[in-house]
């Protein structure tokens, strides 16, 4: 951690100030003496761990609550480089867009592994298919928000905020782009990936888990429309026998199509329900956008929940943006 914060800027072009913000993620490591060693404006703490998601939103709010106008995050590993800040918040400046995603030169950083690289790959493939986005690198966590993005992003996977956030920014019709950045060696092992296995599941149920959320009536549609014709298919296979005198032969395959249309029926049904669903958490999503502002501009600060911020996340904010 020490290493990411000697190299984080204190001035950026088009900034009247920036500050730090440190999110404390349950740690034992001294995180928070380590980071007032360092002169960190801000340091809100969770009592315990509660994955990199939650420590992601609980930046998020803090920055808010601080008045942030742009808001950076990055590592504490200090994977990105601090260098690249100014180039990822350009687009913002310039207002051109609302997200930046920092995009890692994949095919070249030596300590990922094949399988991880695919599965880079794969994930930003899916991210840029449920957003309608043209993010190259999805899963990169070095990115830059202003405040109305911030506002109205909301994540639900307990295990990462990238791929989520991209495919909410892509619905909410913000603005989003890329910009290339360069990273660092790596210091030490990703705490996100604790062994391939793992990742592999995990970032499979992830993938899952976006189509279900964000395009439910596809992706449930498209299961119930699979099962419902191979079932029709199948059924007409039998009907074909038995209209030729073969039908005891193949019971079979009639009660197999049952099955397969019974499913498909009801695969079909859950996701008009799902669609359903879906619709009433985006007027949630925009209430409770809306909720914040009014707060803010009554002047009532909102009710914290106790958790103070962590380092397995680091992020800086920028205010009075000039």
């Amino acid at each position: 951690m020490e290493v990411a914060l000697s190299s984080l800027p204190r001035k950026i072009h088009g900034f009247r100030s920036v500050e730090w913000l440190i999110i404390d993620d349950g740690s034992q490591d001294n995180t928070a003496e380590i980071a007032k060693a360092h002169g960190v404006d801000h340091i809100v703490r969770h009592p315990r761990n509660k994955g990199l998601a939650r420590a992601f939103m609980t930046g998020l709010d803090a920055c808010l609550n601080l008045g942030a106008d742009v808001i950076v995050n990055t590592d504490a590993d200090n994977q990105y480089n601090a260098e690249d800040i100014p180039a990822l918040v350009m687009p913002i400046l310039q207002h051109r867009a609302e997200v930046v995603i920092g995009a890692r030169p994949i095919s070249t950083i030596e300590h990922f592994s094949p399988t991880k690289k695919l599965l880079q790959k794969i994930g930003s493939w899916v991210v840029r298919a449920a957003s309608k986005t043209d993010i190259p690198d999805a899963p990169s966590g070095f990115r830059a928000m202003n405040r109305a993005a911030a506002q109205r992003l909301m994540v639900f996977n307990d295990y990462t905020y990238t791929l989520e956030t991209i495919i909410q920014a892509g619905q909410k019709n913000m603005a989003i782009t890329s910009v290339p950045i360069r990273v660092n060696e790596d210091l030490r092992p990703s705490r996100l990936v604790k062994s391939i296995p793992s990742y592999i599941k995990r970032s499979i149920v992830t993938i899952i888990r976006i189509f279900a959320i964000y395009r439910p009536f596809s992706f449930f549609g498209s299961i119930g429309a699979a099962l419902f014709g191979i079932g029709f298919l199948i059924g007409l296979r039998f009907l074909w026998f038995y209209l030729n005198g073969f039908g005891e032969g193949h019971v079979q395959s009639l009660i197999l199509a049952s099955v397969l249309l019974g499913f498909g029926f009801q695969a079909l049904l859950v996701a008009f329900v799902a669609d359903l669903l879906a619709a009433n958490r985006k007027l949630l999503e925009d209430i409770r956008f809306k909720v914040a502002n009014l707060t803010k501009d009554r002047g009532i600060e909102p009710i914290e929940d106790g958790d103070q911020i962590r380092a397995e996340g680091s992020t800086i904010l920028a205010r009075d943006l000039s």
